[in-house]
C-alpha cells in the first residue's frame, strides 16, 4: 500500500503515489539544474511545469484519479531527459545537428493568435501559422473580402478575434507552430525572446521611446484593439446569454412535451391519445417522442453548451465520450425518424375508389323535389364524443367507436334519363391500390327519401382502427330535365361543399330556400328570382342610350336643342334637363335626404328660392 501525496502543479491539484512523486521531484531538480545559469531560466522553468500539468490532465479520467509511476514515465518520455539536449549558446547555431530535430516529427497544430506579429489583434498571423503561409497573404485578403463585403467581415474577423485564444504561454506558441512542448523546443524559444529582447535594447532609439512615453505608452492599434475588444466581450457575453435562455428554454419545452405525451398514452387522456388515427407504421408513440426529443434538444443542447463557454472562460469540457455518444445518438434519432416518416408516406401512397350508383324514388317526380342536408350534430347529438377540427369520435348504435369526418361534397347535375339518381364516390388511401379499396369500402354514407325529401348526411363515418387515410366521399345528384327541386340545410353545414351550375353564378351558400328547374343544358334555372335585363340602345353618336342593367336604370336623350337625362340607382333618382339654346339648367334628384329641384334660367325670378322638400 503507497502513500498518496497531493501536489500544486501549474496551479492545478493532482494526486500522487510516493514512488511518481518521488521520480517527479528528482526529474524536476535535474531539469532546474541544467537551466541553473541559462537566461529566462524560471520562464522556462514554469512553461515546463505548465506542459507536465497539461500532459497528466490529459491522462487523467478524473480529478480523483492518482498519477502512478507509469504515468509519470509517459510524461518524460515526451518530455525528454535534460541530458539529452545542449543546454548552451551551440543549440542556436545555424549548423546542422546530427540528432533528432523538430522537423523529424511535427505534431498538429493548434490555432492561436499571434500577438507578437500583430497589427491589429493577431488573427491574420495566427491563421498564418495554422495554414502554413505568409500572414501578408491573408491579410491581402482580410482586405479584399472586406471590401467586397461592404465592411461585412469585419464582424467575422471581431468573431474571431473574440473566440480564437492568444498564443501567450511557450507552450501554446509551439502548439501554434506544430512543434513538440519538450524541453528543448521550450528552452529555444525562451532564448528565441530573450535573443530578440536584446537586439531591440541595442537597436533602441531611446529618444524616440523617451517621446512615445510621453505621448502615450501605447500604440494607436493597441488602444483601438482594447476598445473593440471590450464591445466585443460585451456583445459575445449577450450571445451568450440568447444561446443559453434558447437552449434551456427549447430543451425543457421538449421535456414537458414528451413527458405529456407519454402520460396521455399509457392513460389514455381523451382527446390527446389520438397518435394511433395517424400512425400508419405501428411506431409507438413514447418511442417517437423520445426520437424526437433526442433529435431536437441534442442540438439545442451544444447551443446551450455554446452559450456557457462563452459567458465561463473556464468551464470544463464535457469530453470526448460524451460529445461522441451524443452524436451517435442524434444521428440514431434522425434515421429512425426519416424511416418513420418514409413508412408514414407509404401507407398513404396509393389511392383508390369505392363506387355506389342507385336509383331515387320519390313519391311525385311532377311536384318540387326538396333537398336537405343533415349536419352530423343532429345525429350525434346526445352521444359522447370528443371533436378535433373537422373529426369528431363518438360511437355507434352498436357502441363501436368510430371517427365522423366531413369530408363530404355534393354535385347537383342532369340525369340522362328520366329517373333521378345519386351515384356515392368514397374515396381513401392506402399502402396498395387494393388496400386503398379496402379501405374506401369500410366507409360509412347514408341517406334517405321521405316523401318528396331527400335527406343526406354531410359527413361520413369508418371504423377507428382503419386510421385516417384522407377518406373523402362525393354525392352526385342526378336530376331529370324539367324537374323542380328546393335546397335547404341546417346549421352547422359548409355550404361551399355544395356545388350547382346556375343561370344566377351562385355558390352553394346563395341557391339555398329558391325553387329551380333542370334545364335541358344542364343548368338549374331560378323560377322566382327577379330578372335581369341588360337593355342597351345607342344612335351610334353616343346619343338616346337606354340603360338596365343591375347597376340601374339610365336614360340618356340627346336632341338638337334639348338634352334629357334620367337614372335611377341605389343612390335614388336624378333627372336632369338642359335647353342649349337658352343656356339653362333644369335639375331633380330624389334620394334618401328628399327632394331637391334645381332651376337655373338665364332671368330668374329674384323672388323665387329654389324649393327643396
Amino acid at each position: 500500500m503507497n502513500k498518496t501525496i497531493n501536489i500544486n502543479l501549474a496551479n492545478m491539484l493532482f494526486h500522487m503515489d510516493e514512488d511518481a512523486y518521488n521520480k517527479m521531484q528528482r526529474y524536476l531538480e535535474s531539469v532546474k539544474r541544467s537551466f541553473a545559469n541559462t537566461p529566462g531560466s524560471d520562464e522556462i522553468l514554469a512553461d515546463i511545469e505548465a506542459r507536465i500539468a497539461e500532459l497528466f490532465h490529459e491522462k487523467l479520467d478524473n480529478e480523483r484519479q492518482v498519477i502512478t509511476i507509469k504515468q509519470v514515465d509517459e510524461v518524460i518520455a515526451i518530455m525528454g531527459q535534460p541530458e539529452d539536449y545542449m543546454v548552451d549558446e551551440d543549440i542556436f547555431e545555424d549548423e546542422p545537428h546530427t540528432g533528432r530535430t523538430n522537423s523529424d516529427h511535427r505534431k498538429s497544430k493548434k490555432l492561436y493568435r499571434d500577438t507578437e506579429q500583430k497589427y491589429v489583434a493577431g488573427v491574420s498571423s495566427g491563421l498564418a501559422h495554422y495554414f502554413n503561409i505568409d500572414p501578408l497573404w491573408i491579410r491581402l485578403l482580410w482586405v479584399l473580402l472586406t471590401i467586397g463585403s461592404t465592411g461585412g467581415f469585419i464582424l467575422i474577423y471581431g468573431l474571431l478575434w473574440l473566440l480564437i485564444p492568444e498564443a501567450a504561454t511557450t507552450a501554446q506558441k509551439l502548439d501554434m507552430r506544430g512543434e513538440d512542448v519538450n524541453i528543448s523546443n521550450i528552452e529555444r524559444k525562451v532564448k528565441e525572446g530573450f535573443d530578440d529582447v536584446a537586439q531591440k535594447i541595442k537597436s533602441v532609439d531611446y529618444e524616440g521611446v523617451g517621446n512615445k512615453v510621453k505621448s502615450g505608452g501605447k500604440s494607436f492599434f493597441d488602444t483601438l484593439g482594447d476598445i473593440i475588444m471590450f464591445f466585443f466581450k460585451v456583445i459575445g457575453k449577450f450571445i451568450g446569454i440568447i444561446l443559453i435562455i434558447i437552449g434551456a428554454s427549447t430543451i425543457i419545452g421538449l421535456f414537458i412535451g414528451m413527458i405529456t405525451v407519454g402520460i396521455s398514452d399509457m392513460v389514455q387522456i381523451p382527446g390527446l391519445n389520438m397518435y394511433n388515427l395517424v400512425d400508419a407504421s405501428n411506431m409507438p408513440i413514447w418511442l417517437v417522442s423520445i426520437l424526437g426529443f433526442l433529435a431536437i434538444g441534442i442540438p439545442f443542447f451544444f447551443l446551450l453548451y455554446l452559450g456557457l463557454k462563452i459567458l465561463v472562460n473556464n468551464l470544463k469540457s464535457i469530453g470526448n465520450i460524451a460529445k461522441f455518444s451524443l452524436l451517435g445518438l442524434w444521428l440514431i434519432s434522425i434515421i429512425m425518424l426519416i424511416v418513420f416518416g418514409i413508412k408514414q408516406a407509404a401507407a398513404r401512397a396509393y389511392s383508390d375508389t369505392s363506387e355506389l350508383t342507385e336509383d331515387l324514388y320519390f313519391r311525385d317526380l311532377t311536384d318540387t323535389l326538396d333537398i336537405q342536408v343533415v349536419a352530423y350534430d343532429t345525429r350525434f347529438r346526445n352521444k359522447r364524443r370528443v371533436e378535433l377540427d373537422g373529426l369528431t369520435i363518438t360511437r355507434n348504435e352498436a357502441g363501436e367507436e368510430v371517427m365522423v369526418l366531413d369530408d363530404v361534397s355534393f354535385y347537383i347535375e342532369r340525369s340522362r334519363d328520366s329517373i333521378a339518381k345519386i351515384e356515392i364516390v368514397k374515396e381513401s388511401d392506402g399502402s396498395s391500390f387494393k388496400k386503398a379499396e379496402e379501405l374506401a369500402e369500410k366507409i360509412n354514407y347514408e341517406y334517405k327519401i321521405e316523401g318528396n325529401t331527400l335527406l343526406l348526411e354531410d359527413f361520413l363515418t369508418t371504423a377507428r382502427e382503419n386510421k385516417i387515410m384522407n377518406q373523402e366521399v362525393r354525392v352526385n345528384i342526378f336530376i331529370p330535365a324539367g324537374a323542380l327541386l328546393k335546397y335547404n340545410k341546417e346549421s352547422g353545414f359548409n355550404c361551399w361543399r355544395f356545388h350547382a351550375k346556375n343561370d344566377r353564378d351562385l355558390d352553394g351558400c346563395e341557391i339555398k330556400g329558391e325553387i329551380w328547374k333542370m334545364g335541358a343544358d344542364g343548368e338549374l334555372k331560378c323560377q322566382e328570382c327577379p330578372e335581369i335585363s341588360d337593355i342597351e340602345e345607342d344612335d351610334g353618336n353616343g346619343r338616346n342610350k337606354i340603360r338596365i342593367n343591375k347597376n340601374g336604370i339610365d336614360i340618356d336623350i340627346q336632341d338638337d336643342g334639348e338634352s334629357f337625362k334620367m337614372k335611377i340607382d341605389e343612390e335614388g333618382v336624378q333627372i336632369k334637363a338642359h335647353e342649349n339654346d337658352a343656356n339653362g339648367k333644369n335639375e331633380i334628384n330624389i334620394n334618401e335626404d328628399g327632394i331637391n329641384i334645381d332651376v337655373d334660367d338665364n332671368h330668374p325670378e329674384p323672388e323665387a328660392p329654389d324649393p327643396k322638400i
